[in-house]
């Protein structure tokens, strides 16, 4: 709604959107949405220490796996067949083949991107995002009834953005328990399956930081060091996403400050990280709201947004949306939860 609001007044409210101009900053929104989000990540890791540890280790295999895959693939066809240049098919790769918006806006920063390439390409995962959340879990629910933790790795790994991935992942929690129960004869303990698409989406965010920052040394000495220029390691700490740290930062001190609480402390942990997620949601909807005051349809047009939304239909349905599939079978297949008497 957010998203739908800032477009109207972006596109037919010119003076309108001047006026708000001096607010609109999304990579600043987002970049605070994410490091509050590091504390909702930790918890829910915390919470989640009574998965099978094969879950665990198998999520954190796929997620490489995903990464070795769907980067390059995406950069490779971006840059010869689209003929994008890498500061734009960077972000692009990031933001379809790992985490949406955050990753296109790590990636941005680490490759000193205009601001204008990560804000269009997180606009078109949000609008990817939306359709995947509506064909994903009822495509689950008719092909992998019988592997239900398959299709909750499948979900963490196809659909973008935190928010649509929990979505679909708890859309197929219900929709494969209650085809599982009138097919097979079979009750499901609810939630195994959301629990395996946010475990493989806290490896996903967590390795965000990984990816950005080995991009920001790619970029400092491959491509963007003239002949004979020598890069320190300033360079690369300045084109680093910092707010990357705050990120990974809070997720350690919920985990520590989680591991040795019991009773009321930890009913307190729990009770912060809430309030502080009040405010997380706040600041999505703040960004997704200033994205679309961006989105001017004919400035995106200017700047070739057809094409890139071209390049993210070929990508996300032509193989990425299949390799997680196979990467899930390979992973999660023959693993069901625990069943109710």
């Amino acid at each position: 709604m957010a998203l739908i609001v800032g477009l109207i007044i972006g596109n037919f409210f010119p003076g309108f959107t001047r006026f708000l101009q001096e607010a609109t900053k999304p990579e600043w929104y987002i970049k605070t949405a994410i490091v509050i989000l590091g504390a909702k990540i930790g918890l829910a890791a915390l919470q989640s220490t009574g998965l099978a540890a094969q879950v665990v280790f198998r999520g954190l295999c796929a997620i490489i796996e995903a990464y070795l895959i769907y980067w390059p693939l995406v950069y490779f066809i971006a840059r010869k067949y689209f003929k994008f240049t890498p500061e734009w098919a960077a972000p692009l790769a990031s933001g379809i083949s790992i985490c949406g918006v955050s990753a296109a806006i790590a990636t941005g920063g680490a490759i000193k991107a205009r601001p204008v390439v990560p804000i269009i390409v997180s606009s078109l995962v949000i609008i990817f995002a939306v359709v995947e959340l509506i064909i994903l879990p009822f495509a689950a629910q008719a092909w992998l009834y019988k592997e239900p933790m398959v299709a909750g790795a499948w979900m963490g790994l196809a659909v973008k953005t935190d928010g649509a991935a929990a979505a679909s992942g708890a859309m197929v929690d219900a929709l494969i328990r209650s085809k599982a129960i009138s097919v097979l004869g079979t009750k499901w303990q609810e939630g195994w399956m959301l629990m395996t698409t946010t475990t493989v989406k806290v490896f996903i965010d967590i390795f965000i930081a990984i990816w950005a920052f080995i991009l920001a040394i790619v970029w400092s000495v491959k491509i963007d060091r003239r002949e004979g220029e020598k890069v320190n390691a300033g360079e690369i700490w300045l084109r680093f996403p910092k707010f990357v740290l705050g990120y990974a930062g809070l997720f350690i001190i919920v985990l520590l400050i989680g591991a040795s609480a019991s009773g009321d402390t930890l009913k307190l942990l729990k009770a912060g990280v809430g309030q502080a997620d009040a405010f997380r949601g706040i600041f999505f909807a703040l960004t997704f709201f200033t994205i679309g005051l961006m989105s001017n349809f004919r400035k995106l047009r200017e700047e070739g947004m057809g094409k890139l939304a071209v390049v993210y239909v070929v990508c996300l349905f032509g193989f990425i949306i299949w390799i997680g599939l196979v990467i899930s079978w390979l992973f999660f297949h023959g693993i069901t939860p625990p069943t109710v008497a």
